[in-house]
C-alpha cells in the first residue's frame, strides 16, 4: 500500500471545517468575556441581575466543555490513523 504525502492545498471543505472551529474559538472567547465582566460586577457590586451572570457563565461553561469534547475527538480520530497507518 502506498501513500501519498499530503500537500498545503486546502479544499473547500478543509477551509469551511477551519473557519467553523476558528468562528466556535471566537465565540467561546466571547462568551467567557461576557462572563468574566458580569462576574467582576457581581463582586463590585454594579450587578443588578445576578441571573445574567449565572446564565452567562453557565453558557461559557458547556461551551468550554463542548470544545474540548470536539477537541478530544480530533485527537482520538488523528491517533485512530496513525494506528491504521502503523
Amino acid at each position: 500500500m502506498t501513500t501519498s504525502p499530503v500537500t498545503g492545498a486546502k479544499t473547500g471543505d478543509d477551509t469551511a471545517f477551519a473557519n467553523s472551529v476558528t468562528g466556535a474559538i471566537d465565540e467561546l472567547r466571547s462568551l467567557q468575556s461576557e462572563s468574566d465582566a458580569l462576574k467582576v460586577a457581581a463582586v463590585t457590586g454594579d450587578l443588578d441581575d445576578i441571573h445574567a451572570a449565572m446564565i452567562a457563565s453557565s453558557r461559557a461553561a458547556v461551551t468550554l466543555e463542548l470544545v474540548a469534547a470536539v477537541r478530544n475527538k480530533g485527537v482520538d480520530a488523528f491517533n485512530e490513523i496513525m494506528r491504521m497507518q502503523a
